[in-house]
């Protein structure tokens, strides 16, 4: 529980800040709030009315992009259903997933989502490209955009378009679907786009046979010597040594009771170590030489993961990462590089200093777009998806003159699309109390 005290004064220097803000009335023209969110705002939005020469064919993109709304609504639906009929059914044991801190993307107190420039990039980028959607859309269909912000709750959780009610209100139809469907569109484009590129990346990165220990066995002469997992040797018995072969085939020449000297790399720094190599383990097979104990990071094996990412089930393993390679780190560890900076970068030969930096502005740029794109989709009031659900409900009931019903069918599907979600993150605790 040790990040509780980091948020709670988190919180509370925002309270202050938001109270002070708002009582002397400061910056009014740029600060306004939302109940207790205190958002930054301008109405210097003039450049939005550039697009409208593009009217033709962002009207087309729009269109494509409510069908592909409408059918990603559908599938979340789905899914969400599956999930809440297989938590009821297998009971799943709780995990790390299911802690109520993960349940919100906040950055640092996410177990899965670390406080890193890469994560940052990917959620603005994220909320930039769906506001944008939405302002240049209003003003393609002739909806005034009156100012544009970002919403702080504590850190930026969203941005926001401002546009004219009136306006708005006017519009109907397929126009209006349109305008509510062009951030959603923008983010799932988006984050394929980048999931693309970083598999075609990955395609550049070439496997090396470093010495990464990448795990020690238990009460093994490495485990007892204290070397630690994620570090790299650099010598034995003061020979200089940059491959698993190198190694190898110095403890060839060892037998069970001789002294091994190693310096290891770890964190940066090198430090020796000392131990007494044993006979190897019955279950690893009878050899001569001897046994350190400890499993090297093997970096074609992992190519061999990347190279999964080619299929159409791509997005879908990059979308679980975040979770699985801290639920699960002995399947999905190899997949860490593509989030976080890890020694296992070493093992690899790139064609650019910055690769992995890359690969990782890419994943989590991809990774909030598809997510945010997806939720958003959801027939559920206040999203996105709500409001097209809505639009499209009051248009077919109007020309059959069911309009006095089109509010009750919009409210159930709402209400009920909210007892899934939350049936989904509540479920789990009542079945395993």
């Amino acid at each position: 529980m040790d990040w509780i005290l980091p948020a709670v004064l988190l919180v509370a220097a925002y309270a202050l800040a938001a109270y002070s803000i708002h009582r002397k009335k400061l910056w009014q023209d740029h600060i306004t709030f939302y109940g207790p969110f205190m958002a930054v705002k301008t109405d210097k939005v003039g450049f939005f009315d550039a697009f409208i020469r593009f009217r033709t064919f962002l009207r087309i993109y729009g269109t494509l992009g409510v069908f592909m709304v409408a059918l990603v609504s559908v599938l979340m639906t789905v899914m969400l259903v599956y999930s809440v009929q297989h938590i009821v059914v297998q009971r799943p044991p709780l995990t790390a997933a299911n802690e109520p801190k993960n349940v919100l993307a906040i950055p640092g107190i996410n177990d899965f989502i670390p406080f890193t420039f890469a994560v940052w990039f990917g959620l603005i980028a994220t909320m930039v490209v769906h506001e944008f959607g939405h302002a240049v859309l209003c003003r393609v269909e002739g909806i005034r955009v009156r100012a544009l912000g970002v919403l702080l709750a504590v850190i930026p959780v969203g941005a926001y378009v401002e546009p004219d009610e009136e306006d708005q209100e006017k519009a109907k139809g397929l126009s209006k679907m349109r305008m509510f469907g062009a951030g959603i569109t923008n983010n799932i484009l988006l984050g394929l786009v980048c999931f693309v590129l970083l598999v075609i990346l990955l395609g550049f990165a070439v496997p090396l046979s470093t010495p990464l220990v990448h795990g020690v066995y238990v009460d093994s002469p490495a485990y007892t010597a204290g070397i630690p997992p994620n570090s790299v040797i650099r010598e034995v018995n003061g020979i200089s040594v940059s491959t698993t072969d190198d190694v190898a085939r110095m403890l060839n020449s060892t037998r069970p009771g001789d002294p091994v000297r190693l310096l290891v790399e770890n964190n940066g720094q090198l430090k020796p170590y000392t131990l007494t190599v044993t006979s190897w383990p019955a279950e690893l097979g009878p050899r001569q030489s001897g046994f350190m104990g400890v499993s090297y990071y093997d970096a074609p094996l992992v190519k061999s993961q990347f190279d999964l990412l080619h299929g159409p089930i791509g997005p879908v393993i990059l979308l679980a990462v975040p979770i699985y390679t801290i639920t699960d780190p002995g399947q999905w560890s190899q997949f860490s590089l593509l989030t976080i900076d890890t020694t296992d970068a070493v093992m690899w030969q790139v064609p650019f200093s910055q690769f992995w930096f890359v690969i990782q502005l890419l994943f989590w740029c991809g990774w909030f777009n598809v997510v945010v794109g997806t939720f958003n989709a959801l027939p559920l009031i206040p999203l996105d998806g709500g409001y097209i659900l809505k639009e499209g409900v009051d248009r077919a009931f109007d020309r059959r003159g069911w309009s006095r019903y089109s509010g009750y069918v919009v409210n159930a599907v709402s209400y009920l699309m909210l007892i899934v979600l939350l049936a989904v993150v509540i479920l789990p605790y009542m079945l395993n109390m």
